[in-house]
C-alpha cells in the first residue's frame, strides 16, 4: 500500500528550533502547524511536548530548514510577542558555548519562574471506556465518579477527591484498566497585582449636591462617618485604597458596600505595582571636583576609541558620582543602563541614592525580590519603562533593547561568578561580550582592579582612567600592622582583641565615632576539638569539620547546611573537654559586649541578616548612629560609605593569606585595601588596625602602603612564570559520584584521555575538601591557551572526551562539571 503524498501539508509547516528549560546537550527541532506559521517568531514562548507527553515552554530561537526526520508539531504559542530579544538570544547562545553548558540552562537562570509555565498532570476520563464500573474497586469508583461531573480533574483536584496525598498507584490502576488518561497541561501562575481604589460618584462633586448628601446620610452615622473619611483621604494623599479606608476607620466591608449600593461611591479595580512607584525625575545635587571632572573628560575621550575602560580610583574618591553623571545625561537621551553590583548587600547604599537623583527611572533587581516582583521589573525593562537597572549578576539577562553604558563596580569581585549551578559563568566578562550585542559601552571601575583587567588596560585593550585621590578633604587611612604574636606571649590567655585595638576603639567611642571590625569567619567556633584525644566533629555528608553557632547552640555545616545538636562527650575518648579553635563573627560579637558594656553593638552576617530587607534595616541603623559598633564578615566591607566611621580592626588577617590558590595574594590585598577604605571617608585620616601573626608576609607591607602596583608586579611576574591568567584560561574539570572508588576510576581515565591532546594539565587529585553531600571528588585543573580559535578547538576536544568517558556503563552516573574561569 502507497503512502499518502503529504507534499503540500509538508509545505505549509514551518520548523523552528526550540531551547527547553532542561539540560539536554542540544535544542530540538519542531514543527509549526500551517493555522500557527504567521505567530511564531524567534523569541516567543511555545508550548511543546518533550519525550511521551511530559509539556514544557520552550523558547523559539530560529527558523530552520526542514529536517530529514519526523518532528512534533508545537502545541501552541504562548505569547503574542517575544519575551526576549535578538540579543538576549545571542547572549545565550555565546554563554552556553563559552561555559561549556547547555542553552536550556541559561534559559533556565535567565528567565524569571513566571515565565517557565509549570506543567501539571490533567486526568481525563476515556469516553471509549463504556459504563461498566463493576470491576472498579470503592476508591476507584469515587475518582471515576467525579470524572464523569467533570470529565476532567487536575492532579491536585484528584487528591482531595481520593483523600490522599500519593494517588499515583490508584491511577496507575486506572489507567493499565484504560478508564482514563493522563496529559501534561501547562499553567501560567503569574497575575498582576489588583487593588480595589475607592472613588466619589462624580455627581458629588458640587457641593450643593454634597451637601444634600449629608443630610440625607443623618439616619446612617457610620455610612456618614466613613464618607467623611473617604473624603479626608482623598484630599490628603489622593487615590485611595479600600484596605487602607477600612483599616483607618475601623469600618467593616459592609458598611463601605451600602455606600456603593446607593451609588454614593465606586469600587474601582485597579493593576497596581507591586514595587512602590517613584516619580521620575533626573536632578544631580552634587558637583564634581576638578579631578573627577578630569577623570569624566578621559572617560569620554577613552569611549570614542575604545568601547571598554576601566576606572582606578582610590577608595572613597567618588566613583559613584562620576558614574551618576554618566547615568544623567544617557536619561535625557532615553537610554538604558545597566549598573552591576557583586553582592545584593551593595545595592542598599546605592540605589537610595540613586532613587535621590533619578526617581523611579531606576529599578532594581536581585534574587531576594519575589518572583512576581521580578516579573514585574522584567516587564517594564522589556517595554523601556525603566531607564536604570541595578542588581547583582542575574540583572543581566534581563530583556534590555536600548542598552547604551553598562557600569561593573567592584569588578575584581569574586562574586560575579556562578560556581552552581550552570551556567558557571562570570558575569562581569558576560557583560563585555552582551555590549558588543548593543555596541555599547563598559565602564569597570575599583580601587583594587583584579589582575586581568588591569592588565588589559595597561597594554591597550581597555581605557585607563585613575582617581589617585579621595572626594572633599578625606584623606587614605593610616595603617598599623599588630603583632599577635607579642600580645599572645604577654597576656595570659589568648585574646581576640589586642591592647592597641581596644585603646582605639575606646577613643573613638569616647569621640562619638563609630568601629567596624571585620572578621572572614561568621559563626562561633569554625571547629570544636577535644582537648584529650584530638577529636573533630564532622559533618556525616562532607568531610568538613562543623561550625559551631552560638545564636543556636548547634554545630552547622557551612557545606550543606545540616545542623547537628552540640556534642557533650567525646565519642572518641569519653571526654567532657572541648576546645574552640578560631573564631567567628559570633565570638568577635560577644567579646565586645563584654569589653564594651555601655556600647551598642551589631553583627553583620550572613546569619543575621536575614529577609528581603533585613540589610537594608541594619544599614540604616549604623547610618542613624544606632549602633557604635559593627563586627561582620565581607559585608561590612565591599563598597558601604559611612561617614562617621573613623576606625577599622581587621581582627584576622593570617585566615586571608593561607589559602592554597594562586590567587591568594590578589584577593588577600584586594579584600584588606577594601576594608581599609571604610574608615574616614568624609574628613580626617582613618585609622585601621590589622591583626596578624605573620606580619612579615609582603601583602601586609604593601596594604600598608596602599600600594597596588608593587602588589601587580608581583604577581604578573609569577603568574607569567606558572602560565597562569592573564597569560592562560583555567578550566576545572570536577568529577562527583556516591563512590570513591568510582570517581577516582573515571577521574584517572579520562586525565589518560586528556593526556592524548595536552601536556598543561594538574591532577587528578582531591580538592581540599574531598566529599561534599555524600559526593566524593576528584579535580583536574587545565591551562589553556587564551587565543579563542584554540581554545574553542580545546574545549571542543574536552566535550568530546566527557561524552566518550560517559559512554562507558561504569561511568555514566558520574556527574562531570566543566568550570570555565573558576573565581
Amino acid at each position: 500500500m502507497e503512502g499518502k503524498d503529504n507534499s503540500a501539508g509538508r509545505e505549509s509547516k514551518k520548523w523552528v528550533e526550540v531551547i527547553l528549560p532542561l539540560a539536554v546537550p542540544k535544542n530540538y527541532t519542531y514543527s509549526v502547524p500551517g493555522h500557527l506559521r504567521d505567530e511564531a517568531q524567534p523569541g516567543c514562548r511555545v508550548e511543546v511536548v518533550f519525550g511521551k507527553n511530559k509539556r514544557y515552554s520552550g523558547i523559539v530561537k530560529d527558523f530552520c530548514a526542514q529536517p530529514g526526520f519526523e518532528t512534533k508539531d508545537i502545541v501552541s504559542i504562548i505569547d503574542k510577542d517575544p519575551v526576549i530579544y535578538s540579543q538576549q538570544l545571542q547572549l545565550w547562545q555565546w554563554m552556553s558555548e563559552y561555559y561549556m553548558c547547555s542553552e536550556g540552562e541559561v534559559m533556565i537562570a535567565a528567565l524569571p519562574a513566571h515565565l517557565k509555565l509549570s506543567s501539571e498532570s490533567i486526568i481525563v476520563f476515556n469516553e471509549d471506556y463504556g459504563e461498566d464500573f463493576s470491576s472498579l474497586s470503592d476508591d476507584e469508583f469515587i475518582l471515576v465518579e467525579a470524572l464523569l461531573i467533570k470529565k476532567e480533574l487536575r492532579l491536585s483536584e484528584v487528591k482531595k477527591v481520593a483523600g490522599v496525598a500519593n494517588v499515583y498507584p490508584l491511577l496507575r490502576r486506572l489507567v493499565e484498566k484504560e478508564v482514563c488518561y493522563i496529559f501534561e497541561s501547562l499553567e501560567n501562575t503569574y497575575k498582576p497585582k489588583k487593588e480595589n481604589f475607592v472613588t466619589l460618584n462624580p455627581q458629588y462633586d458640587s457641593d450643593d449636591e454634597m451637601n444634600k448628601l449629608m443630610d440625607s446620610l443623618g439616619r446612617a452615622p457610620k455610612q456618614l462617618e466613613l464618607l467623611l473619611a473617604y473624603l479626608h483621604y482623598a484630599r490628603t494623599e489622593g487615590e485611595v485604597k479600600q484596605s487602607d479606608l477600612l483599616k483607618k476607620v475601623g469600618a467593616t466591608s459592609a458598611q463601605l458596600k451600602g455606600l456603593v449600593d446607593k451609588n454614593i461611591l465606586i469600587i474601582d479595580n485597579r493593576t497596581v505595582d507591586r514595587l512602590p512607584a517613584l516619580p521620575k525625575i533626573n536632578h544631580l545635587d552634587f558637583e564634581l571636583n576638578k579631578t573627577q571632572q578630569k577623570a569624566l573628560k578621559e572617560i569620554q575621550d577613552s569611549f570614542k576609541q575604545k568601547n571598554i575602560s576601566l576606572l582606578f580610583g582610590v577608595t572613597g574618591s567618588g566613583k559613584t558620582l562620576i558614574y551618576m553623571h554618566m547615568i544623567s545625561e544617557l536619561i535625557k537621551r532615553k537610554k538604558q543602563i545597566l549598573y552591576l553590583l557583586p553582592e545584593i548587600t551593595l545595592t542598599t547604599q546605592i540605589i537610595r541614592r540613586l532613587q535621590k537623583s533619578f526617581g523611579g527611572n531606576v529599578a532594581i533587581y536581585h534574587s531576594r525580590f519575589s518572583s512576581k516582583e521580578r516579573m514585574e521589573i522584567w516587564n517594564k525593562v522589556k517595554s523601556g519603562e525603566v531607564n536604570v537597572v541595578v542588581g547583582a549578576r542575574s540583572a543581566l539577562f534581563l530583556p534590555f533593547s536600548n542598552l547604551e553604558l553598562i557600569i561593573i563596580d567592584e569588578e575584581q569581585d569574586s562574586s560575579f561568578k556562578q560556581s552552581d549551578p550552570a551556567p558557571r559563568y562570570n558575569a562581569r566578562d558576560a557583560a563585555i561580550y552582551y555590549s558588543t550585542l548593543f555596541d555599547a559601552k563598559v565602564l569597570m571601575g575599583s580601587a583594587t582592579p583584579s589582575i586581568e583587567s588591569y592588565y588589559n588596560a595597561t597594554r591597550g585593550k581597555y581605557g585607563l582612567i585613575k582617581l589617585n585621590e579621595r572626594y572633599g578633604k578625606a584623606q587614605l587611612s593610616d595603617i598599623r600592622i599588630v603583632d599577635m604574636k607579642a600580645v599572645a606571649s604577654s597576656a595570659k590567655q589568648k585574646s581576640l582583641l589586642s591592647p592597641q585595638l581596644k585603646a582605639a576603639i575606646e577613643d573613638n567611642l569616647k569621640n562619638k565615632k563609630q568601629v567596624i571590625l571585620f572578621q572572614n569567619r561568621r559563626g562561633y567556633s569554625p571547629f570544636l576539638i577535644c582537648g584529650t584525644c584530638g577529636y573533630i566533629p564532622k559533618c556525616v555528608n562532607c568531610d568538613v569539620s562543623l561550625t559551631l553557632h552560638k545564636s543556636s547552640n548547634k554545630l552547622h555545616c557551612h557545606y550543606c547546611g545540616n545542623v547537628y545538636s552540640k556534642l557533650v562527650q567525646c565519642p572518641g575518648c569519653g571526654s567532657t573537654n572541648w576546645v574552640e579553635r578560631n573564631f567567628g563573627t559570633e565570638k568577635i560579637e560577644e567579646g565586645l559586649i563584654e569589653e564594651f558594656p555601655n556600647a551598642k553593638i551589631a553583627r553583620m552576617d550572613y546569619d543575621s541578616v536575614k529577609g528581603k530587607y533585613g540589610h537594608d534595616q541594619l544599614i540604616k541603623r549604623f547610618e542613624q548612629h544606632n549602633i557604635d559598633i559593627l563586627a561582620g564578615t565581607q559585608m561590612v566591607v565591599k563598597g558601604l560609605d559611612f561617614a562617621n566611621v573613623m576606625l577599622i580592626g581587621v581582627t584576622d588577617a593570617d585566615s586571608l593569606m593561607s589559602f592554597s590558590d594562586f590567587r591568594v595574594n590578589e584577593r588577600a590585598f584586594q579584600m584588606l585595601e577594601q576594608v581599609s577604605g571604610r574608615a574616614g571617608r568624609k574628613s580626617g585620616v582613618g585609622e585601621v588596625l590589622i591583626q596578624a601573626t605573620r606580619t612579615d608576609h609582603p601583602v601586609l607591607e604593601m596594604v600598608k602602603n596602599h600600594d597596588y602596583e608593587a602588589m601587580y608586579n608581583s604577581e604578573i611576574a609569577k603568574r607569567n612564570e606558572f602560565y597562569y591568567p592573564p597569560f592562560s584560561r583555567l578550566l576545572k574539570i570536577t568529577f562527583k559520584h556516591k563512590k570513591t572508588e568510582v570517581v577516582k576510576d573515571a577521574a584517572r581515565i579520562f586525565g589518560e584521555l586528556l593526556s592524548k591532546n595536552f601536556q598543561n594539565f594538574l591532577g587528578p587529585a582531591e580538592p581540599v575538601i574531598s566529599r561534599i553531600r555524600n559526593q566524593y571528588l576528584q579535580e583536574i585543573i587545565m591551562k589553556l591557551p587564551p587565543d579563542r580559535k584554540k581554545l574553542e578547538i580545546q574545549k571542543q576536544i574536552i566535550m568530546n572526551n566527557i561524552h566518550l568517558l560517559q559512554a562507558d556503563r561504569r561511568f555514566r552516573s558520574v556527574v562531570i562539571i566543566p568550570d570555565v574561569d573558576p573565581a
